[in-house]
């Protein structure tokens, strides 16, 4: 089953930390990334851009409406995800728990509803 990890973070954190920091934080994602696709639980994820940068789009009585930011004022913003492959619930939740960003936020573990291929 497929599982979506969504890794929450409070982005001022991340503003707050020093160049080293960022850098040590990188190479521990890039060593969990390694480890989660030479086991053949990876099947995708990204980095997201600061909330700075995101749009929101919403339609009210057929029209469209574009914000500039997230829809909802939160503590913690989505920073990024991993799309893993698992065999249940709590294999998928022991890889979210050696996420490096898990220590100073959290990790939401939700399964992927599979889709039917196009016809």
């Amino acid at each position: 089953m497929q599982y979506l990890l969504l890794i929450y973070n409070a982005e001022s954190q991340w503003d707050a930390m020093t160049e080293v920091e960022h850098a040590a934080m990188h190479k521990e994602f890039g060593a969990f990334t390694q480890g989660i696709a030479a086991s053949g639980n990876l099947r995708g994820g990204n980095q997201l851009y600061p909330t700075s940068k995101a749009t929101t789009v919403r339609v009210e009585n057929g029209k469209t409406l574009v914000t500039d930011g997230p829809f909802a004022e939160t503590k913690e913003q989505l920073g990024g995800y991993y799309l893993i492959e698992a065999a249940d619930l709590d294999e998928a939740t022991a890889i979210a728990a050696r996420i490096p960003a898990v220590r100073s936020g959290s990790v939401e573990v939700r399964p992927i509803v599979p889709m039917a291929p196009p016809a």
